[in-house]
């Protein structure tokens, strides 16, 4: 266990004026605190907590127009210019259904909120941050030129927490893994039969923790008709073969709290170091290509013909993003997205783990 001493906010404070250019998450990696700790400690100097009453915030942010949505992991990040409209709010579940910002969230898992101000040279930018009781980030609004500053401070000061103490409460992970909730009795026929029988993407999930076992460990159990693995090569094969001819696809990028996606055509794909980027108009993606551990070509039935995603998984397990071809509820998968996924290069599939 790590047994460090934490900065106080003071230190904190002055290890980010010495380091301005350092990312966030970095300098907190480096700190030994976690992201949230370390901009909690700015409450009072550009920094105000705001309680993460989801639904509030998301029929709020509509007025507040042209944003930047911001959710991560550790290994991919997914940026969405536009606005949050078409908001659905929930207790459980949260979405927005807008046609450039498309979000699945989940509000229990929100714990601590932020507006956060930071001076650039004569700018001033300004986020709403929000993290998870773990201290990592869930999602992030980044205001932009066009954004409505009055809507932004009303929103703000109607969410604006009576403590603003420069700390935070911080507990360990929590793991959703069906497979944690116990041993897995799950075998590969009784796995094969349910997944069979699904007839919408959605029950995935449902039966995983049935069985109690991980993603992951359904698809190298499940069979290679259903599922069978590719090059780690396939992701940057994908995306070229994508943008060179046109093709819409769907783009999840996702954590405990919140899951970003992107439905539309990939243009501009720029590979840097360990990187590869997409820079389009208003989607932006990172990911990084030295975490990806494993890649899945995963086929699951609905009542509208079977859909095929590619699941890229890291060495722990977790999956950093997921693509499918771009449809609709009641539309048949595209063909070209199909041929592509089935023609991308194979390699022998692991046994079951």
């Amino acid at each position: 266990m790590d047994q460090r001493v934490k900065p106080t906010p003071h230190e904190i404070r002055r290890a980010r004026t010495e380091n301005p250019k350092t990312r966030e998450r970095d300098l907190a990696a480096q700190l030994g605190i976690s992201e949230a700790e370390l901009v909690a400690a700015h409450c009072g100097d550009g920094v105000v907590r705001i309680e993460p009453r989801v639904n509030d915030l998301l029929t709020g942010l509509e007025a507040v127009g042209e944003v930047m949505a911001l959710t991560r992991n550790e290994s991919a990040v997914h940026e969405k210019i536009g606005v949050y409209d078409k908001v659905v709010t929930g207790n459980h579940n949260a979405m927005v259904l807008g046609e450039n910002i498309d979000l699945r969230i989940f509000p229990k898992v929100w714990a601590h909120g932020f507006a956060a101000e930071k001076r650039e040279g004569d700018e001033i930018r300004r986020s709403l941050q929000f993290f998870d009781a773990a201290g990592e980030a869930v999602h992030k609004v980044h205001l932009r030129p066009a954004s409505s500053l009055y809507a932004y401070q009303k929103l703000v000061a109607s969410l604006e927490s009576s403590n603003q103490e420069p700390s935070v409460d911080i507990s360990g992970p929590i793991s959703d893994d069906p497979s944690e909730a116990g041993a897995t009795s799950a075998n590969p026929n009784d796995l094969r039969d349910r997944w069979s029988r699904l007839t919408d993407v959605h029950q995935f999930f449902g039966m995983l923790k049935t069985l109690k076992l991980s993603r992951r460990q359904a698809v190298r159990m499940v069979g290679t008709d259903y599922a069978w693995l590719l090059d780690n090569d396939a992701v940057r094969a994908m995306f070229h073969h994508a943008a060179e001819g046109g093709m819409p696809i769907m783009c999840f990028v996702g954590n405990r709290g919140c899951i970003q996606i992107h439905s539309g055509q990939v243009k501009s794909i720029k590979p840097m170091g360990p990187w590869i980027n997409v820079l389009d108009e208003t989607f932006h993606l990172h990911l990084r290509t030295d975490h990806i551990h494993e890649v899945w070509a995963v086929r699951k039935p609905t009542k509208d013909g079977h859909v095929t995603s590619l699941e890229v998984y890291a060495a722990d397990g977790e999956m950093i993003i997921q693509f499918f071809g771009k449809r609709h509820e009641g539309e048949s998968e595209r063909d070209d997205w199909r041929f592509l996924a089935e023609n991308l290069p194979r390699i022998p599939s692991p046994t079951a783990a």
